[in-house]
């Protein structure tokens, strides 16, 4: 969780009051009313500092496998872990949603978004009309950026916060910001993007692309090890009231749980998964002695 928080924008400051993000009862104070990025970092530090949590860093999981009773957890850098029960939280914001278009890869086009002082001066295109790409496009636009807004949709996101919308929305009306609706990118260049509206094709200047398109699980990983994956929105199969998957004693939690729906699950109400894990976790303690 908070290696997605700390690629979120630098100077965010969360909708959530401090309580809804508190975990382990350990209470969360803050300067203002509403958190900022730097605030729920070193509060996150801090809980795990004051639970004297085992945390292995930059250590990535290879694979999971089951052992008899027990579960191999498999990593890259401390060799195998073996447990009674695991817990995936793995997150999405590792994988983002590709654009597939040549130029894709250029060191000028990226997934994400941290801060707009490199783009001073610069024409930038945002890709997407959620509320990442309409702050994104936003905050460029105020930092003396030339904003281009480029959506495959026919508007503005429904889920973009609403008082959020009419700014944009006023934006895009006074021309200070330029969008293109039912537009798809075709081509990236060093100095340009191609886009597509229906027939028409056009060649914009361009020094700078910002693909907030989303990001999405490794649904790789899961089938992998043997989680199932429901209907359209591969949705991990998952019981409701305790958040284990098709597999015993394998449980499933945060953004990883809600397959292509992950947008539904926040800090807010993903950090109940662990709430109801661990209740699930105790009952089978008890019930082995």
């Amino acid at each position: 969780m908070t290696h997605a928080i700390y690629k979120f924008p630098i100077s965010l400051v969360f909708f959530s009051t401090p309580e809804l993000l508190e975990i382990g009862n350990i209470p969360f104070l803050v300067a203002g009313q509403k958190p900022t990025r730097e605030e729920l970092l070193k509060y996150y530090k801090a809980v795990a500092q004051y639970f004297n949590l085992n945390v292995s860093l930059y250590d990535e999981v290879t694979d999971i496998s089951r052992d008899g009773d027990l579960w191999l957890v498999r990593s890259k850098r401390n060799g195998t872990y073996r447990a009674r029960f695991v817990v995936l939280a793995i997150g999405f914001y590792d994988h983002p949603n590709m654009l597939g278009v040549p130029g894709e890869d250029l060191p000028k086009v990226s997934h994400y978004y941290t801060e707009p002082h490199p783009y001073f001066r610069q024409k930038v295109a945002v890709i997407g009309a959620e509320n990442s790409a309409v702050e994104t496009a936003l905050e460029l636009y105020r930092y003396g950026a030339e904003v281009t807004l480029i959506h495959r949709g026919s508007g503005i996101g429904t889920s973009v916060k609403y008082w959020i919308r009419p700014d944009i929305e006023n934006r895009i009306k006074e021309g200070s910001i330029e969008a293109h609706f039912n537009t798809t990118v075709r081509e990236i260049t060093e100095e340009s993007i191609v886009i597509q509206t229906g027939s028409r094709q056009q060649t914009l200047d361009n020094d700078a692309v910002l693909a907030m398109t989303g990001y999405h699980v490794s649904f790789d990983f899961l089938r992998k090890i043997g989680v199932e994956l429901e209907g359209e929105k591969l949705r991990p199969v998952q019981h409701s009231q305790t958040m284990e998957t098709n597999l015993e004693n394998l449980y499933i939690a945060g953004v990883a749980s809600g397959g292509l729906e992950s947008n539904r699950i926040f800090i807010e109400n993903g950090r109940e998964h662990a709430k109801m894990i661990m209740r699930d976790i105790e009952a089978k303690l008890e019930g082995a002695h």
